[in-house]
C-alpha cells in the first residue's frame, strides 16, 4: 500500500484540479448540449490518459527506467536508407499533388504549378526569410510577426544557393522531414527494437496531414530538432541536446514544452546539479524570439497581439476547444460542407482519436514521451481559434510513437495502415481543393 500511496495521492489531486478548472469554465460560457458533451468526452479522455500514466511515472522516478543501449546492433546504413527513402517519398508527395492539381483543372506547367505550395502559412514564412519582419507596411505584413523565426532563417541562408525562397523551402523542409525520421528511428529503437522503430517512420510518413512537412513550413524543422533533443538527452548529452531544444523553441513556441520531458529523464536518472542548469538553455530560444519581437515592434510580446486581435488567438482550454469546434462542425454539417470535412471534423478527430490512441499505448511508452503528449496537448489544443489541430498533433513525435507499439499484432499494423492511408488520401485531396486545411 506504501508504494502505491504517491499514485492515489497524485491522481486524486490531479483529478479535483482539472474538474474544479472544468467547473469554473462550465459557469462562464453557454454552449449547447453537443457543445458541452464534446468538452466532458475530451476532458474525461485526458484524465483517463493521466490516471493511466501516474503509475508509470511514478515507478519511473522512483526506481527508474532502463538506460539507453548500444546502437551497434542496428542495421548497416539503416539510417542513410530511411533518410533516402523519405526524400523520395517527400518528392512523390509533391508530384501527387501536382497530379491532383491537374484532375482537379490546373493548367499550369509542373515548375510554375509549385506556387501553390505558398498556400496556408508558407507565404508568411518565406516572406519573413526575404524580408525579415516588418516594423512599418500593411497590416497582413506587421502581424507576420507571429510566426517565429527558426526557419525562415534556415531557409534565408539555403536561397543564398537556390536563389529562389520557395525552393529552398522544399529543400529545407524535404531534408529536415528526412532528417526527423532518420532521429525518430533512432530514439524508439533504443526502447522498442528495429521493427517498431521502422513501424513508427511508417507512421509518420503516412500521417494524414503529412503534406504539412513537405510545405515550406516550420513543421519539418521544430520535429528534427525535438527528436534531437530527446536522442541527445537519452544518450547523455545534455549541452547539445539543450542547445537543439532551444532552436525549437526558436521555430515553434511549443518547442518551450521540450522542458517536460528533459526534466523526466534526468530526474529518473538521479542527474547533477549541471545538467538541470542545461535544461535552462532551452527557454532561451523562445526568449530570443521575444527579443525579435522588441527589435522590430519595440514590445517583448507584440505577437501576442497580433494572435488576439488578427486570429482570435489566446491560450485556453483544450475541453474548450472541443465545444466550439464541434459545435461549429454541427453549424456547418447542415450547409457547408467544405468547412465541415475539410477543417471542423479532421480537427474534432484529430484532437479526440490521439487521447483514445495513447490511452491505448501509455502503458507501453516511456514515461517522458506521455509527459510530453500530455503537455504538447494542453498548449496545442488549447487555442482559442484552433484550426490547425491535425497539423499540431502531426508535429508531436508521440503519436507515431504511440503508434508503433500499440501494432507489435499484424493485424493491427494492417488496420491502422490501412486507416492511415485512407484518412490520409482524403486529407490530401481537401488540401489540394483548399477545404480550409489549415
Amino acid at each position: 500500500m506504501e508504494r502505491k500511496t504517491p499514485q492515489i495521492l497524485i491522481s486524486a489531486g490531479g483529478v479535483a484540479v482539472l474538474a474544479a478548472i472544468f467547473a469554473l469554465w462550465c459557469g462562464g460560457v453557454r454552449y449547447s448540449a453537443a457543445g458541452m458533451t464534446a468538452a466532458i468526452i475530451s476532458a474525461v479522455l485526458f484524465t483517463l490518459v493521466c490516471l493511466r500514466f501516474v503509475p508509470k511515472w511514478v515507478d519511473a522516478w522512483r526506481d527508474g527506467e532502463p538506460d539507453a543501449p548500444s546502437l551497434d546492433g542496428e542495421p548497416r546504413h539503416i539510417c542513410v536508407r530511411i533518410f533516402a527513402a523519405v526524400l523520395l517519398w517527400d518528392v512523390l508527395i509533391i508530384v501527387i499533388v501536382y497530379i491532383l492539381r491537374r484532375i482537379f483543372g490546373c493548367t499550369a506547367g509542373f515548375f510554375d504549378a509549385l506556387d501553390f505550395w505558398t498556400c496556408t502559412d508558407s507565404g508568411h514564412y518565406l516572406d519573413i526569410a526575404r524580408d525579415w519582419y516588418l516594423s512599418e507596411g500593411s497590416v497582413d505584413r506587421l502581424v507576420q510577426l507571429v510566426f517565429l523565426p527558426g526557419y525562415p532563417v534556415v531557409v534565408r541562408l539555403v536561397t543564398a544557393v537556390t536563389g529562389d525562397g520557395l525552393i529552398a523551402g522544399l529543400i529545407v523542409s524535404g531534408l529536415c522531414f528526412a532528417g526527423a525520421n532518420v532521429m525518430l528511428y533512432k530514439l524508439v529503437s533504443l526502447d522498442c527494437g528495429h521493427e517498431a522503430a521502422l513501424r513508427a517512420v511508417k507512421f509518420l510518413c503516412l500521417s494524414p496531414a503529412v503534406f504539412f512537412f513537405v510545405a515550406p513550413m516550420s513543421e519539418s524543422l521544430f520535429l528534427l530538432c525535438t527528436l534531437g533533443c530527446m536522442f541527445l538527452v537519452r544518450r547523455g548529452k545534455m549541452l547539445p541536446a539543450c542547445l537543439l531544444g532551444a532552436y525549437a523553441a526558436f521555430t515553434r513556441s511549443l518547442g518551450v514544452v521540450l522542458i517536460v520531458p528533459v526534466v523526466f529523464e534526468l530526474v529518473q536518472r538521479r542527474a547533477k546539479l549541471k545538467d538541470y542548469l542545461c535544461v535552462l538553455i532551452i527557454p532561451l530560444g523562445f526568449a530570443a524570439y521575444c527579443l525579435v519581437n522588441y527589435t522590430v515592434s519595440g514590445d517583448a510580446f507584440k505577437f501576442m497581439q497580433y494572435q488576439r486581435e488578427h486570429w482570435n488567438q489566446q491560450l485556453g482550454w483544450f475541453f474548450n476547444t472541443a465545444a466550439y469546434q464541434t459545435e461549429n462542425a454541427i453549424y456547418s454539417a447542415s450547409g457547408n460542407s467544405v468547412n465541415f470535412f475539410g477543417l471542423w471534423l479532421p480537427n474534432s478527430l484529430a484532437q479526440a482519436l490521439s487521447l483514445v490512441l495513447m490511452l491505448f499505448a501509455v502503458k507501453r511508452l516511456r514515461s517522458s514521451y506521455t509527459a510530453y503528449f500530455l503537455a504538447y496537448f494542453i498548449v496545442a489544443v488549447g487555442a482559442t481559434w484552433l484550426l490547425s489541430a491535425p497539423r499540431y498533433l502531426a508535429a508531436a513525435f508521440t503519436v507515431p510513437t504511440a503508434l508503433a507499439v500499440i501494432t507489435h499484432d499484424r493485424r493491427a499494423d494492417w488496420c491502422l495502415t490501412t486507416l492511415s492511408v485512407l484518412a490520409g488520401a482524403v486529407y490530401l485531396c481537401e488540401f489540394v481543393l483548399r477545404w480550409q486545411v489549415w
